[in-house]
């Protein structure tokens, strides 16, 4: 990632357009105004559409003919479909990362939820926000599993398309704390070396996630 003060305003204008996007505050669905962004984020047309044209790499804008851009919006199958993959691409990851991770690795990998504790706690339980990259619990793992076709499937479009639902359902009530808690148990595995538990492990954590999809879906508590 590039220095801070290295980057351009295309830069800057596609990481606020993201994290809005991941956060709701572009809903999924909601077609693309360049006007209305400019006016909003005040970045001109330019570095605005280069950033488009990078979320839309991303599949997190998608463009159709004769109707423009929008926010990618999944119905609740597909949401699920991915979610299953993710259980079983992600549990191996887990697996991988406990017989490959570094001990240093693991050690950032806890001052990195020491961190979320402390954002959890200033949220006051509401929500689990992370940043992508190094900064997410997951995809950490997912890196170190060291497997490299495995990484370019779990951190391409997959990723992208999921940290859109993951922030909304970390929303709900009692699942931030729930998750925190979960993480620390897979690092637990993963220090102790126990490849089989920690596959274990992630399977259940993502296929909880799973459940809660499915749950608030039924009774009308969600959204897609």
């Amino acid at each position: 990632m590039r220095s801070p003060d290295l980057r351009t305003q295309a830069d800057i204008a596609f990481e606020l357009l993201q994290t809005a996007i991941v956060k709701g505050d572009i809903p999924a669905g909601q077609k693309i105004s360049e006007a209305e962004l400019m006016q909003r984020f005040g970045y001109g047309r330019g570095p605005l559409r280069e950033a488009i044209h990078r979320l839309e790499g991303r599949g997190l804008i998608v463009r159709k003919a004769h109707s423009g851009a929008k926010v990618v919006s999944l119905s609740v199958e597909e949401l699920i479909d991915l979610y299953e993959v993710r259980e079983a691409l992600e549990g191996m990851a887990a697996r991988q990362a406990a017989r490959r991770m570094h001990q240093d690795e693991i050690d950032d990998l806890k001052r990195l939820l020491e961190s979320h504790a402390r954002q959890i706690e200033e949220q006051q339980g509401i929500a689990y926000y992370q940043r992508e990259g190094d900064f997410d619990f997951h995809f950490r793992i997912i890196s170190g599993s060291k497997n490299q076709k495995l990484s370019q499937v779990l951190t391409g479009e997959l990723y992208h398309l999921l940290r859109l639902y993951r922030y909304r359902l970390s929303t709900f009530s009692g699942r931030p704390e729930k998750a925190f808690k979960e993480h620390w148990r897979i690092i637990e595995a993963l220090e102790d070396r126990d490849g089989e538990l920690a596959e274990l492990l992630m399977r259940r954590h993502i296929s909880a996630a799973r459940q809660n999809i499915e749950k608030r879906y039924r009774e009308g508590q969600l959204k897609l």
